[in-house]
């Protein structure tokens, strides 16, 4: 199981609850077969899915999820597990980051990924809270929010969210297999922060969760 199930950064029942979910990253990418990446994937899936069920962690509102069977997924595809460069910003400022509520999430740009994916070089911020970095277990938590060509027909039309682990050097692996919706697009009660626009990707990310069809 992951360690927790939030998929915000903001959580309360007005958020997002007040966890987060997030996976670690592999030190080398080349390393790894085809088939752990596969499997890997899948359990991310089978995880979520188990998340969404039970009562005590599900974002769905009670008359969708007592018949939840599964969310939609893409296809599998390792071509978009993407070993990025990580250029770290020691010197930025705290900002504010909006939500769909009205309220604001303090964020910091940790660094920006630069990678190529689909025949084109992108570059994106990934972002810490200093809030979160005063507990033990989120001292290394990064949130990765984005958006692509895909959102308001395959995808959630707010883009999608990555969660991410501080690594030793200055390579991070993005797992876009691994994008999931936030809670507000499955319920309005909660509050997500809305993707920077900087971090809108020019290609189409078809892998991860698709848009919930209620």
């Amino acid at each position: 199981m992951r360690i927790s199930i939030a998929v915000l950064i903001l959580c309360v029942m007005v958020s997002c609850g007040q966890e987060k979910k997030y996976h670690d990253a592999k030190p080398n990418i080349e390393s790894i077969t085809k088939s752990d990446k596969l499997a890997d994937i899948l359990l991310f899936q089978e995880e979520l899915n188990a998340e969404f069920k039970n009562p005590e962690s599900s974002p769905l509102p009670d008359r969708f999820r007592i018949d939840f069977e599964s969310l939609e997924f893409f296809e599998p595809d390792t071509n978009y597990i993407v070993e990025a460069e990580l250029v770290r910003t020691p010197e930025a400022l705290p900002f504010s980051m909006p939500t769909t509520t009205g309220r604001e999430s303090t964020e910091v740009v940790y660094g920006i990924a630069k990678f190529t994916l689909n025949g084109k070089d992108h570059k994106l911020e990934i972002y810490q809270s200093p809030e979160l970095i005063t507990q033990a277990e989120y001292e290394d938590y990064l949130f990765l929010p984005f958006t692509d060509n895909t959102n308001g027909e395959e995808t959630y039309g707010g883009g999608r969210y990555l969660d991410l682990r501080i690594p030793k050097g200055n390579k991070i692996i993005l797992n876009f297999n691994k994008a999931y919706n936030p809670y507000c697009a499955y319920n309005k009660k909660f509050s997500c922060p809305i993707v920077p626009k900087v971090n809108n990707l020019d290609t189409e990310i078809k892998v991860g969760v698709k848009a919930f069809e209620h």
